[in-house]
């Protein structure tokens, strides 16, 4: 079952340690079958080295497991609610990536400075609020995923297709595996590179001087890449 989707799913989980986004078992990616409406997901605990197609989960957008003899990923019911919230991704990615995740310990979004952010990130990537005590204690993975969704509002998905979840680390999403995996070696760079910045000015003056990237040029950076008028790139069939 889904045999295209487990391998595409397989060799997400395991770019994510050669790009060293991951330690241990720290991280999963699932993929969506948006035709049967289900979930391949990484199983719960096991460790990279011993992944294998048969050892992938299925599961419905219910959570239930419908092939697979392992448990599914502690993280499931966060990626379920994104699925079932934005209806246009087919993969989630989630990992501890450290510079990523010292910014959700921050408990602070990370502002758009430059254009290596704006080039695949429009505008901040968010930040979530610390969740309460009684959604951590019960349903907690459900929970994070409805504070994230909260988070978006009033933000494309698309357009910022990453969140930092406070206290704990980033989830980025995308059409496919592989692109989801993208995001989220993008965010990492970008979080290392804002950390960077604000070493290099304290944040009191950071914020002070407001060295935030001007509108124009975020969106001139977001735009060529996106969009009806984007024209970065090569015209299909010419590579």
């Amino acid at each position: 079952m889904l045999e295209k989707l487990k391998e595409k799913v397989l060799e997400a989980n395991l770019e994510l340690v050669k790009k060293e986004l991951v330690v241990y078992t720290w991280g999963n990616v699932s993929g969506f079958d948006s035709e049967q409406e289900l979930i391949v997901i990484k199983p719960s605990g096991v460790k990279y080295e011993k992944l294998t197609l048969d050892k992938m989960v299925v599961l419905n957008l219910a959570g239930e497991v419908v092939e697979g003899q392992l448990k599914p990923s502690s993280d499931t019911d966060t990626h379920l609610i994104l699925y079932r919230s934005f209806s246009d991704i087919g993969a989630v990615v989630h990992t501890h990536s450290p510079w990523a995740t010292a910014w959700a310990q921050a408990r602070a979004g990370i502002p758009c400075l430059g254009t290596t952010h704006a080039d695949h990130f429009y505008d901040e990537i968010p930040c979530t609020r610390m969740m309460t005590s009684a959604e951590i204690n019960k349903d907690y993975e459900l929970n994070t995923g409805k504070v994230i969704v909260d988070r978006f509002k009033k933000i494309n998905h698309n357009h910022t297709p990453g969140v930092l979840v406070a206290g704990h680390g980033p989830f980025t999403w995308a059409e496919t595996p592989t692109g989801a995996v993208k995001n989220s070696v993008i965010l990492e760079e970008i979080a290392k590179i804002a950390s960077r910045t604000l070493g290099i000015k304290d944040k009191e003056r950071f914020f002070a001087r407001n060295y935030s990237l001007p509108d124009v040029l975020m969106d001139k950076h977001f735009l060529r890449k996106h969009g009806k008028n984007a024209y970065y790139g090569q015209s299909r069939g010419r590579l």
